[in-house]
């Protein structure tokens, strides 16, 4: 039994791990896309907006159907999509296929998360979620390293196209999963009371709005999301290329950076799990997001590379560390029988929305200065924070409660 529930918890995250790795090959491949499709980088920069639409669409859709029909059958569905989807640009040759095939990774990418911290939950003990959601967070790091190493190698060699045939890796955890680990485990892991009531339940979104508190809570922590994920495009999108052409400091291909940023938002995740399973949230949320409004506008003091590479890990730690939270916070505040459409809709709601960060950062860099850009991104994670302090549920989180009285706070 104990060893099933190990399978499952590896499976999500790994699963999560593949799912940033492929999603990665589209930022890495983007410069030879436009020169091999002959396309303005305003349709460029449309494929990753599509991308997120369909983020969007897949989380609501399998978080619904996770929810009513099982995780662990949509988990390999949203796999088995995204990873197929990606393969097949191996094909593309115009935009319109491009446009069509990112759309369906998008589907697949984002129905993923909010399946996997939902396996997640189902098998881990509460005081262990923050440890575990940011070890989930932390694969996805690893996939972003492990696609730049890949992209290394094939993109000089074979050519955009030949990259995201590696789409074809998340198979391989598909196959495992498939003939590894069966729905028994996870029902066992459930007791039969919330079976029942599960079963008595009405599969609906409207669980997620159904009074003014649920509401509040859940509209506070899609804006918490927003800034989550657009701080983080906005980190590693713009603020290398800001650093060089204000101070004029060269870092080739700013590679360095962004590894180094990488290891420290990994790092910020290991450790702001820890916390966050021994403070709670509104202590951790609150250490954080105060760090990051602080850290990102201090980052435009660096004078030299060294203090660029290690600022860039210190925002990365708190910038991208809170990340590691939403999973096991949704998943604590919500009941268990709409973990997977709670967790994706505020994920990709953060996803689609965030992601126009970079367009807003383009544009302020065009009519202000780079004062003007983290001054941007220091009230972002302020107004956070305000937002945060709003949700009474926050404090009243006891990782130790059972879901039946979370439910009735």
């Amino acid at each position: 039994m104990e060893k099933n529930k190990i399978l499952v918890q590896r499976a999500a995250i790994i699963g999560s791990g593949t799912d940033d790795l492929t999603n990665m090959f589209l930022s890495l491949s983007l410069s030879s896309i436009i020169l091999d499709l002959g396309i303005s980088n305003t349709q460029a920069g449309s494929i990753s907006t599509i991308t997120n639409l369909g983020m969007l669409l897949g989380g609501i859709l399998f978080g619904y159907l996770a929810d009513k029909y099982g995780s662990l059958k949509l988990f390999k569905t949203t796999l088995l999509l995204f990873s197929l989807a990606t393969a097949a640009m191996f094909f593309a040759n115009n935009l319109p296929t491009v446009y069509i095939l990112r759309f369906l990774a998008g589907i697949g990418t984002g129905g993923e998360y909010g399946i996997a911290i939902s396996l997640l939950a189902k098998v881990t003990p509460a005081g262990k979620m923050g440890k575990m959601s940011a070890y989930n967070g932390v694969a996805g790091m690893v996939g972003n390293i492990v696609a730049a190493l890949c992209a290394s190698i094939i993109l000089p060699m074979f050519g955009w196209n030949t990259l995201f045939l590696l789409g074809l890796l998340p198979l391989l955890i598909v196959a495992w999963v498939h003939f590894n680990v069966t729905d028994e485990v996870l029902n066992q892991s459930v007791n039969q009371e919330e079976n029942t009531k599960k079963a008595d339940k009405k599969i609906s979104y409207k669980e997620l709005f159904k009074t003014p508190r649920l509401a509040r809570q859940t509209l506070s922590l899609m804006f918490m999301a927003i800034v989550q994920i657009g701080g983080y495009f906005g980190l590693m999108n713009w603020l290398p290329q800001i650093m060089q052409e204000s101070l004029g400091l060269s870092i080739s291909g700013s590679s360095l950076w962004m590894i180094s940023t990488i290891i420290g938002m990994s790092i910020g995740m290991l450790f702001f799990g820890r916390i966050l399973d021994a403070v709670g949230p509104r202590i951790s949320y609150g250490v954080f997001l105060l760090a990051s409004a602080s850290a990102v506008y201090l980052f435009t003091l660096v004078t030299n590379e060294v203090a660029m590479l290690l600022g860039g890990a210190v925002v990365g730690f708190f910038v991208n560390g809170m990340f590691a939270g939403y999973g096991a916070i949704v998943s604590k505040l919500y009941p268990k029988h709409v973990h997977s459409m709670a967790n994706n809709l505020i994920i990709n709601v953060g996803r689609a929305v965030g992601g126009f960060s970079s367009m807003i950062i383009g544009f302020l860099m065009d009519v202000g200065t780079i004062q003007t850009v983290m001054l941007f991104l220091a009230c972002a994670y302020l107004s956070s924070f305000a937002v945060m302090m709003t949700i009474k549920e926050f404090s009243k989180v006891n990782y130790h409660l059972k879901d039946q009285e979370i439910g009735a706070l």
